[in-house]
């Protein structure tokens, strides 16, 4: 019997599914906050789940190269350019650097205290400006070029601006619309609460790329079937770790117990705030959002919309027992109108 959050809401997916025993549910957390955008991941991804080539294409689009998850980019390293400064989100210090702080967070930060104590010893204090800069870190002048930044067109010209960088994958959803719609069975829940493509069953109707919220899964040219992240079920099968999460360098892909991933990341959320970066917060976590929570979810440090990622996703078929509901509402009041027609046409 169907239960009130068979579409909607909060579940384990695994023993949803019908698997006895199921193991932890197994996801990613990805924090962008350690992301240096050297693509291992992509690579990793590549190599492992021998997934074409993408194309050699210049995007335009600073160093992302790929441009979105496809068919044959399973994983996706967003470079979002931002002109703004870079360091902590407010100046240090109002007036002199000895005076009183805008934000006293952002002051113990600068000053690498615990209290607010104003500033570190040596920083000139005739220059308020230069002391703000010099506790909020290194600031970024520019794009490489040819030359060194500012040379061509002088100090007036260079522009400060921040990279934000995040690894984008399938979310394996609570409520995987793409699963609900397969009409094959092509896609799968497994074991571990991920949802797969089986490829030699898919016959490429395409109902999954239109029910997916996120926009992720993909035909493939001159192929014409579904592809997207397996969250590498064979190596999870093993006890191996994903091999995007594996070639990570900084950690910024984490694998592990879903559960165990959302109290972990909620306690990076505290300690970037604690440490000045107030614009940090989770995406895809919530069992309660519009897909039950997701298996792969993210530490953001700007909106959903700046990364690519809608900002309030539901999962398609959430509505659907209100649509028959209403259907079967409407098919009735046919039935009804049409019997009293023909009743009463009756001598």
């Amino acid at each position: 019997m169907p239960h009130a959050n068979a579409l909607y809401g909060p579940l384990d997916p695994a023993p949803d599914a019908g698997y006895v025993e199921a193991p932890q549910r197994m996801g990613f957390f990805t924090d962008t906050s350690v992301c240096i955008g050297c693509k291992a991941c992509e690579v990793a991804c590549k190599e492992w789940n021998d997934v074409p080539e993408s194309g050699l294409d210049l995007l335009g689009m600073s160093y992302d190269n790929t441009g979105a998850l496809t068919a044959n980019s399973w994983r996706h390293v967003a470079f979002v350019e931002q002109p703004r400064l870079v360091g902590w989100a407010t100046p240090a210090f109002d007036g002199y650097p000895d005076g009183p702080a805008v934000s006293p967070a952002t002051a113990a930060v600068g000053a690498r205290t615990a209290t607010d104590t104003g500033t570190d010893p040596g920083l000139p204090p005739g220059s308020p400006s230069a002391a703000a800069r010099m506790s909020g870190g290194p600031e970024f002048l520019g794009m490489p070029g040819a030359q060194p930044p500012g040379r061509g067109t002088g100090v007036g010209e260079r522009t400060d601006f921040r990279w934000l960088m995040m690894s984008d994958v399938c979310k394996h959803c609570t409520h995987a619309a793409c699963l609900d719609v397969c009409p094959t069975g092509s896609l799968f829940r497994t074991e571990f609460g991920t949802v797969v493509v089986q490829e030699d069953i898919c016959n490429g109707c395409g109902y999954c790329i239109s029910a997916c919220p996120y926009g992720v899964i993909d035909q493939r040219k001159g192929d014409g079937r579904a592809w997207k992240c397996t969250l590498c079920y064979d190596r999870l099968g093993a006890g191996m770790t994903p091999a995007c999460a594996q070639a990570c360098p900084t950690e910024s892909i984490q694998y592990g117990p879903v559960e165990e991933l959302r109290e972990r990341a909620a306690e990076r959320v505290a300690t970037l705030h604690e440490r000045g970066v107030p614009e940090a917060r989770l995406y895809g976590h919530d069992p309660n959002d519009g897909v039950g929570g997701d298996g792969a979810f993210f530490l953001l440090l700007d909106e959903p919309e700046v990364y690519g990622l809608p900002p309030d996703p539901v999962v398609t078929t959430r509505d659907l027992p209100k649509m028959w509901k209403r259907a079967g509402i409407a098919a009735l009041t046919m039935v009804a109108v049409s019997a009293v027609a023909f009743l009463g046409r009756r001598p």
